[in-house]
């Protein structure tokens, strides 16, 4: 992954989640990736947003962010390039 597309895309996501003690657990976060079909390599707090760094089920790696409250995903990249973004969603 382009290190520079890959900050860009972190500066560029806003979750807008609130306080912390409503978010739901990381543990949960990596339960969803996996039943996305996702093998995840990392997951972790990104400003507001969950972040997950994974491999698809296709051996592609990407990056994805998810709402921290309910885990909804919100944004995929891959290669830096935004794959999916969830409909309405302009974070």
């Amino acid at each position: 992954m382009d290190a520079g597309a890959a900050a860009y895309a972190d500066g560029d996501i806003k979750c807008n989640a609130g306080p912390t003690e409503k978010w739901k657990p990381i543990a949960k976060l990596k339960k969803k990736a996996w039943m996305e079909g996702w093998e995840l390599l990392k997951t972790q707090v990104e400003g507001d947003c969950y972040e997950v760094y994974a491999r698809t089920e296709s051996g592609q790696a990407i990056e994805a962010f998810f709402h921290p409250v309910t885990l909804k995903k919100l944004v995929v990249f891959r290669r830096g390039t935004e794959i999916y973004r969830a409909p309405g969603f302009t974070g």
